[in-house]
């Protein structure tokens, strides 16, 4: 739970800084894509927190599970801005999700012990 506060928190901060830092058009992509962060940070914490004391090969099924979930991001950033550019310009949606993902992959080290 803490993971999810955490995220929606950053989200809010990085996405007023991209408007700051961009204009009125930032506010979109780092809302977006900041919560998609939060959400897959949530749900890989999710998948590996109840086989940490389990048997090396589970844990490490459940982590590429949450990796997958990490690339399916940068996936769904490449389609967005290829597709509605106009919307999701391609740095500040750059920002709004490296910008809240890479926090919550620290917290994660600190919430998995």
């Amino acid at each position: 739970m803490r993971m999810l506060w955490v995220g929606l928190t950053l989200t809010a901060l990085v996405t007023g800084v991209l408007v700051l830092a961009f204009g009125d058009t930032a506010w979109v992509p780092g809302l977006a894509f900041g919560g998609l962060a939060t959400a897959i940070q949530v749900a890989a914490v999710l998948v590996v927190k109840p086989v940490m004391n389990a048997p090396l090969r589970d844990m490490m099924l459940r982590w590429g599970v949450g990796m997958g979930l990490r690339l399916l991001g940068v996936v769904l950033f490449a389609v967005a801005v290829l597709i509605r550019s106009d919307i999701f310009p391609a740095l500040p949606t750059a920002f709004g999700y490296i910008g809240v993902l890479i926090p919550l992959l620290f917290l994660e080290i600190r919430l998995l012990k």
